[in-house]
């Protein structure tokens, strides 16, 4: 973490979980983007949703575990993340979903694909 961003109080229980969570899906979004197109682009869309999703769910909860709305200063420059940035992603990631749901519903079936 870059020093002086957030306040040397946030509990690194909240910030380590968070920093990894945000890492891990970084490297999956790339992974995904790397092979779109592809079958395993799409899974790894899926699996880059589903944690990316997930790690934000989770840093909710840890953020209320230890009272962060009560005390705002713990994430300094940070909480502009929170404000702004965090329902961006909630939206993109539903919109994803949405997008991969519907692209697996009106996917032909092997059997009705002509070869040419």
């Amino acid at each position: 973490m870059v020093p002086g961003v957030v306040s040397p109080e946030l509990p690194a229980t909240f910030a380590q979980p968070v920093a990894y969570g945000d890492f891990i899906s970084a490297i999956l979004a790339l992974l995904a983007l790397a092979t779109l197109g592809s079958r395993t682009g799409t899974v790894l869309t899926w699996v880059f949703n589903t944690f990316g999703a997930a790690d934000l769910l989770f840093a909710f909860y840890l953020g209320s575990r230890i009272s962060l709305p009560d005390t705002p200063g713990l994430l300094g420059a940070g909480y502009f993340i929170l404000a702004a940035y965090v329902p961006l992603l909630l939206i993109t990631h539903a919109l994803a979903f949405r997008i991969l749901l519907r692209a697996k519903a009106v996917a032909p079936s092997p059997s009705k694909v002509r070869t040419a």
